[in-house]
């Protein structure tokens, strides 16, 4: 029943921008925290950025200073600005959000299909 649906990768030039966008439906209860990953080919996935319901977030050194997570509570909503992009960028990414669904007992995670993002001129 829970849906999170990821939009807005692509191809990008290095030192471009892109923000992509995770919106979570279905009998949703909660969402407490909600995240961005990344796995390009060949490597682990690893976590890129993490916002707690009350809009506390991290982020990966690799990323901080370039990009930034936001949520909005009642759109079920998080997105991922990213700025200054590089090359190593280049990854899918994936958005999780921790989901009390309704007629379940407890949270737990559901994830996104993932959207490429190339940077490369």
């Amino acid at each position: 029943q829970v849906q999170l649906v990821e939009s807005g990768g692509g191809l990008v030039q290095p030192g471009g921008s892109l923000r992509l966008s995770c919106a979570a439906s279905g009998s949703i209860f909660s969402i407490k925290a909600m995240a961005w990953y990344r796995q390009a080919p060949g490597k682990q996935r690893e976590l890129v950025a993490t916002i707690t319901s009350g809009g506390s977030t991290n982020y990966a050194d690799s990323v901080k200073g370039r990009f930034t997570i936001s949520r909005d509570n009642a759109k079920n909503t998080v997105w991922l600005q990213m700025m200054s992009l590089k090359p190593e960028d280049t990854a899918v990414y994936y958005c999780k959000a921790d989901i009390w669904e309704r007629g379940f007992l407890n949270f737990r995670d559901y994830w996104g299909q993932g959207t490429q993002v190339t940077v490369s001129s």
